[in-house]
């Protein structure tokens, strides 16, 4: 599974940015307190998976959905997070979606315009 525990770790990259973006400019973070706070992200990652495969395995579900994981933030007593991460998750479905429906739109555009262009070639053939 995991061959050392520091594997578990969150990247120090994406923890160094959050604490950035969350703090502001005059602040100033040590290097341990950021391994700290990638250890702590980390754990608290690991425990709402497991309380989450958890909640799932009772369902009788094999795969952890979002629903589990809110669901399991408000058993777990965070359910103060459960409204923000509700709109993000709302957020990123609605981008996907026009990702996917921009790109259907753009793979239609083209075979469109390929089509037309050998209409033309016919035309200018047979003229």
């Amino acid at each position: 599974m995991v061959e050392r525990i520091e594997d578990l770790n969150l990247p120090n990259t994406v923890i160094a940015r959050l604490i950035k973006e969350s703090l502001p400019d005059s602040a100033n973070v040590s290097k341990e307190a950021r391994a700290a706070i990638a250890r702590a992200a980390s754990v608290f990652a690991i425990f709402v998976t497991s309380s989450s495969t958890a909640l799932a395995h009772k369902q009788n579900h094999k795969t952890i959905t979002a629903k589990d994981i809110l669901q399991t933030l408000a058993e777990l007593d965070f359910e103060s997070f459960v409204p923000s991460l509700t709109q993000d998750l709302e957020a990123y479905r609605k981008m996907v979606k026009d990702k996917k429906e921009s790109k259907a739109n753009k793979k239609e555009a083209s075979t469109n315009d390929n089509a037309n262009a050998s209409e033309a070639v016919v035309e200018e053939a047979t003229e």
